[in-house]
């Protein structure tokens, strides 16, 4: 089937004749792409595992647009574009139009979101502003892979890098992308008083599963295992839990096959909490 390309309209009806079921949002990390999830075969190994593919989104000037084919029924997964060069606010806005467009108006769809590296902190920063301002979608869980929630070095290298002559220079050598990606490393530079990371993660979050999947013994250096960990953000202190997963920090084969057992867990977990009481025990 060729590809088709859906304005936010048409995806809307297409989405009103579709049955409610989960939809996963793949959010790519810094640098990523589409191809992040896709050419890697995550995309196939959760499509292997029962998720269909939902199609890509792309915010332009006249809105979100919707590329791929009708809306499968069932559970789906989408990939999406964004600007990964751009400061974490940023990106967050454009992930909110995005899901917005997904979900469609009133769905009673369970979202999943899926990030990678800075795409981890980009999906929390979404849920916990759009959640402050009661306009975040139906969120069942986040599920980050080797996301430095609790900062990166490598972010505060690349600031000093910026400020130096290398910053100057850079875009004389096809390293533009230094310059403009300085708000985003302020963003994910170590924690501390006065920080994006600081603040966030201190701030109420939504009801959620909260699962991170950590790269042990990352030998790229780019984040450290322990800055990966949920568990160890303050306002998750109880309310998130961790795996242990490859070393390396980018994504590969094998990473669809662990996202879609964490979200049968997450799905076992959910309807769990969702059943009423047996007779005679509620409280």
């Amino acid at each position: 089937m060729g590809v088709r390309l859906f304005t936010m309209a048409a995806a809307l009806w297409l989405w009103a004749g579709a049955a409610s079921a989960d939809v996963a949002v793949l959010v790519q990390g810094y640098l990523g792409d589409a191809g992040s999830w896709r050419q890697t075969g995550v995309t196939a190994e959760l499509q292997a595992s029962g998720w269909r593919d939902g199609g890509h989104y792309v915010e332009g000037p006249r809105g979100v647009l919707r590329y791929g084919g009708p809306i499968p029924e069932g559970n789906r997964f989408v990939t999406l574009d964004l600007p990964t060069e751009a400061p974490v606010p940023v990106q967050a806005g454009i992930l909110a139009a995005i899901i917005q467009a997904v979900t469609g108006p009133g769905s009673k769809e369970s979202v999943h979101l899926i990030g990678h590296s800075a795409g981890g902190v980009v999906a929390r920063f979404y849920m916990v502003r759009a959640s402050a301002a009661h306009r975040m979608a139906p969120v069942a869980s986040l599920i980050t892979i080797a996301s430095p929630h609790l900062g990166t070095s490598a972010a505060e290298s690349g600031l000093a890098a910026g400020q130096s002559p290398l910053g100057v220079l850079a875009p004389l050598f096809g390293g533009g992308t230094i310059n403009r990606s300085q708000g985003l490393y302020s963003d994910l530079v170590p924690e501390r008083p006065g920080s994006l990371l600081g603040w966030l993660n201190r701030q109420p979050h939504p009801k959620a599963e909260y699962i991170s999947i950590i790269r042990d013994g990352d030998g790229s250096g780019i984040v450290p295992p322990w800055s990966q960990d949920m568990t160890r953000v303050p306002a998750l202190a109880g309310k998130a839990r961790s795996m242990i997963s490859a070393n390396g920090h980018g994504l590969r084969l094998g990473d669809g096959l662990i996202i879609a057992r964490v979200l049968k867990d997450v799905a076992r977990t959910v309807n769990v909490n969702a059943a009423p009481a047996p007779e005679g025990k509620h409280g």
